[in-house]
C-alpha cells in the first residue's frame, strides 16, 4: 500500500488488535462478556479468540477499513469511522473461515486453513464469534443513539444478505447442471461480497454525521452514492478473484481450486451461456476434479476451453469496468482533490 496510506493502516490494525488481542485478558474478557462467572479460564477464551486472531495477524488488503475511514475523512469525520472498522473486518475474515470449512479448502493466506489448524467444530465457532464480536464497537461508539441504532440495524441486515449470497452460491456449485443467468450471479456477488463493501461505505457517512461532518439528514444521499460506487468495487474484485484462480492463481489458494469446487464464477457461465452444448464438458472437468482435486488434467482442459473461448478475458473486462466506474465516482464527486485522489488510489493500489 502506498505511504498516503501508511499510517491509516496503522490505526486500523491497532483497533483491530484491540478488539481481537492475540491474548485476552481479564480486563477484555469482562468488556466483552459482561458479568462473566471467573470460573471461565483466558485457556478457554483464547480457545474461541485464536483462530479468527491468526487469520487477521496473516494480513489481508484492509481495503474495506480503509474505505470507510477515507469516506468518512472525505465527508469532514476525520478518524471517526475508526470505531467501526472491525464491524467491516471481522465478518470479512469470519466468511473466510466459514468459506473454507464449506469449500474444503487446505489453505488461506499462505498458511493452513483454520479447520485444519485448529479442527472443524472450533473453526466454525470461532468464524461465528467474529460476526457477533464488533457488535461491541457500537455500544462503545460516541454517537447518539438514532445513529447507533441505525448501525444496529445495517448490520443485521447486511449480514443476512452476506448469508442469503453465500446460500446461492454453495446451491450452484453443489448442482453441477444448473445455469444460473448471468443476472443471477450479479445479484449473488451483490449480496455476497458486494454488501460488505457496500458496508463498508455506509459505516462511513455514518461516523462522519456522527462527528459533525455532515448533517444526518444527509445520511441517504450519500449512502446511495458512495454505497452503489462501493458495491460495484466489491463486485469487480470477485469477478477478478475469479478470473485470477483461473489463470495465475490466488495468493494462498491453488490455480484452478474454484473447479475443484463446482464454482459456477463468471468465466464459466459466460462460457455456458455462449456454448449450452459444452454443459457435458464442464459437468465432466468439475466431477474429476471434485474427485481427485486440482492436480487432476480436467482442471487445465476446463481452464484452456474457458481461455479459448474468451471467457476469462470477457469476465476481466467485466470486472475491470465496474472498478472502472466505482473509481470515477469516488475521483469525481470528492470536493477536494485531495480525498478523490486517496479514494481513486485506493482503488488502483489494490486492483
Amino acid at each position: 500500500m502506498d505511504s498516503p496510506y501508511t499510517h491509516r493502516l496503522a490505526k486500523i490494525e491497532a483497533v483491530l488488535n484491540a478488539q481481537l488481542p492475540e491474548n485476552p485478558d481479564f480486563p477484555w474478557v469482562s468488556g466483552n462478556f459482561p458479568a462473566l462467572p471467573d470460573a471461565v479460564s483466558l485457556r478457554l477464551v483464547k480457545s474461541l479468540t485464536l483462530p479468527g486472531w491468526d487469520l487477521i495477524s496473516r494480513g489481508g488488503k484492509r481495503w474495506r477499513p480503509l474505505l470507510a475511514t477515507l469516506i468518512c475523512e472525505r465527508l469532514g469525520g476525520g478518524d471517526g469511522a475508526l470505531a467501526l472498522v472491525p464491524l467491516v473486518e471481522l465478518p470479512h475474515n469470519a466468511s473466510l473461515i466459514h468459506d473454507d470449512i464449506e469449500d474444503s479448502s487446505d489453505e488461506r493466506r499462505g498458511k493452513p486453513a483454520a479447520h485444519i489448524l485448529y479442527g472443524t467444530d472450533t473453526a466454525i465457532n470461532a468464524g461465528c464469534f467474529l460476526y457477533f464480536l464488533p457488535l461491541t464497537c457500537v455500544e462503545a461508539w460516541d454517537a447518539p443513539l438514532e445513529l447507533k441504532n441505525a448501525v444496529y440495524r445495517l448490520w443485521g441486515e447486511y449480514m443476512r444478505r452476506l448469508h442469503l449470497g453465500q446460500a446461492m452460491d454453495i446451491g450452484w456449485h453443489r448442482d453441477y447442471a444448473s445455469l444460473p443467468g448471468l443476472e443471477e450471479y450479479d445479484l449473488m456477488c451483490r449480496l455476497k461480497t458486494g454488501c460488505l463493501a457496500r458496508f463498508a461505505a455506509i459505516l462511513g457517512i455514518h461516523a462522519a454525521a456522527a462527528a459533525g461532518g455532515i448533517p444526518v439528514g444527509e445520511i441517504g444521499r450519500w449512502s446511495g452514492i458512495f454505497g452503489d460506487a462501493a458495491e460495484k468495487l466489491g463486485v469487480g474484485f470477485q469477478i477478478l478473484d475469479d478470473v485470477k484462480n483461473l489463470t495465475t492463481g490466488n495468493p494462498g489458494k491453488k490455480r484452478g481450486d474454484d473447479i475443484v469446487e463446482g464454482k459456477k464464477s463468471l468465466p464459466v457461465l459466460l462460457y455456458l451461456h455462449g456454448r449450452k452444448s459444452a454443459a457435458a464438458l464442464v459437468i465432466r472437468c468439475f466431477q474429476a476434479a471434485g474427485a481427485s482435486g486440482v492436480g487432476v488434467p480436467e482442471v487445465e482442459e476446463l481452464i484452456a476451453e474457458l481461455d479459448r473461448f474468451g471467457a476469462l478475458a470477457e469476465a476481466r473486462k467485466r470486472g475491470l469496468s465496474l472498478i472502472a466506474e466505482a473509481r470515477e465516482t469516488f475521483f469525481g464527486i470528492s470536493g477536494e482533490v485531495s480525498s478523490g485522489e486517496l479514494l481513486a488510489g485506493l482503488i488502483d493500489s489494490i486492483s
